[in-house]
């Protein structure tokens, strides 16, 4: 199939080194983006998760770069260690392609800055040479621009990725002294997977007339992935979990528990049971977790427990399951776990364990537009389940209406006008009041008859 990207007129070696990382066809972001960003437009674009945003700033910035100037020509700011490690990647997987074609890129200097890394090196770096591009954590980067140690003067690009994110996280503050430290001229793209209102007094604050768009999506999770449900009830999560993982062969599983401690305590089992397991947590050292990365990425492992941090930051290839230990209380995280699986049109299956007091978030996650299959686990397979929705509806025996009765019903509605209807139930009360004095005054009777006849 023929390489689509040459429509943007973007270089021809950037077009053909396009070929060298096998894209062949723009992704909706991609293709609503890159126009503007070559026209030097500051940009805001909203998108989900895997929508490809990245090459989305990726190539208009490589197609800008000039590898002779000795300078920082681009910025890339990512909340996460994880995330800004991947850009960096991406990055340096395009860089040698591109070097296969122009020789010159191939000194192209690509840094990444992040924290828990060594930063006495970088120091020592910078202060002979600066970066071309540099990729890094809001809090590193503040340290170094505060430093003087990495200069900014005439960047072209700052890139704020996954800007909700550095939100939550409470690094909005850290990118925006970073931002104030570049130059009037500059261009800035801020990609996000949700816009919330919190931001928008920083992207008013230094974009110029920004182009905003919105990618939607027809579903919130990729419709090559299979979502199923499964009720824990009493059983223990453990042995489900186990019982899930050595079911039968699968390439790659990440099991997401809400928890780092539930991540340590899985893991712990699981490697119990004889399972090779790579943990994926907020409290394991940084270079400790690189290390772990490498060797999930080098396919070392088939099973990853994670925690919700690490579900914006996995981009690993070939993810074919994810298990939801439980349900995360920021239903947005769901939509990141399920990311991970059914990338790139690939298929893949999500199984999210839930117990009697997560009825309501599971309600909460169909009414997004997650159709769940309910299943069960009968003799190590995963077998249909009856709907969890269904109801008994119990068929009530109408009461009979006295024949007096129905001759009222009748009778009122041959001669009623409209709202007959709380007439006649009008009618109906009167008739059973006056029957139940009736009765009571017979009852009285028969008493005051019984009492004189004992007394005689």
């Amino acid at each position: 199939m023929t390489n689509q990207f040459g429509q943007f007129n973007l270089k021809k070696e950037i077009v053909a080194a396009i070929d060298g990382i096998s894209f062949i066809k723009p992704t909706k972001v991609q293709q609503r983006l890159i126009p503007s960003i070559l026209a030097g437009r500051d940009v805001v674009g909203q998108s989900q998760t895997g929508s490809g945003k990245t090459h989305a700033f990726l190539l208009p910035i490589f197609n800008a770069l000039d590898p002779a100037l000795d300078e920082v020509q681009a910025v890339i700011t990512s909340p996460s260690r994880e995330l800004a490690e991947q850009l960096y990647e991406a990055f340096r997987a395009f860089q040698k392609a591109l070097a296969k074609l122009d020789p010159r890129f191939d000194a192209l200097r690509i840094v990444d800055y992040v924290g828990g890394s060594d930063r006495v090196k970088q120091t020592h770096q910078l202060e002979k040479k600066q970066p071309q591009v540099v990729i890094g954590t809001p809090g590193r980067l503040k340290d170094f621009l505060s430093q003087n140690l990495l200069l900014v003067n005439h960047n072209r690009f700052f890139v704020v990725d996954e800007a909700d994110m550095a939100l939550d996280m409470g690094f909005l503050g850290d990118v925006n002294t970073i931002a104030s430290a570049m130059p009037a001229d500059l261009q800035m793209l801020v990609f996000s997977a949700t816009i919330p209102d919190k931001l928008t007094p920083f992207l008013r604050k230094y974009m110029k007339e920004p182009i905003i768009e919105e990618i939607p999506v027809s579903t919130v999770v990729s419709d090559t992935v299979e979502n199923l449900l499964l009720a824990t009830k009493s059983k223990d999560k453990n042995e489900v979990i186990y019982d899930l993982l050595t079911r039968g062969e699968t390439y790659l599983t990440i099991v997401f528990a809400n928890t780092k401690e539930r991540v340590r305590e899985l893991a712990k089992f699981l490697e119990a049971q004889g399972l090779k397991v790579a943990e994926i947590r907020g409290n394991i050292e940084p270079r400790e977790r690189r290390r772990v990365m490498r060797r999930v990425k080098n396919q070392e492992f088939q099973y990853v427990v994670a925690t919700d941090l690490a579900a914006r930051g996995l981009d690993i290839q070939g993810v074919s399951e994810v298990i939801n230990d439980d349900i995360p209380t920021d239903l947005e995280f769901f939509i990141h776990r399920v990311g991970r699986t059914g990338r790139n049109g690939m298929s893949g299956t999500a199984i999210t364990l839930y117990g009697p007091d997560e009825e309501s978030k599971v309600a909460e996650l169909e009414k997004l537009g997650i159709h769940f299959q309910a299943k069960q686990l009968k003799n190590h397979e995963l077998v249909d389940a009856k709907d969890r929705n269904r109801r008994h509806v119990r068929r009530l025996t109408p009461k009979k209406l006295d024949p007096e009765m129905i001759g009222l019903v009748k009778k009122k509605k041959a001669h009623v006008k409209p709202g007959y209807r709380h007439q006649i139930k009008g009618a109906i009360k009167f008739k059973q009041l006056k029957d139940k004095k009736v009765s009571q005054r017979t009852a009285a009777r028969i008493s005051r008859k019984e009492r004189r006849s004992e007394s005689r």
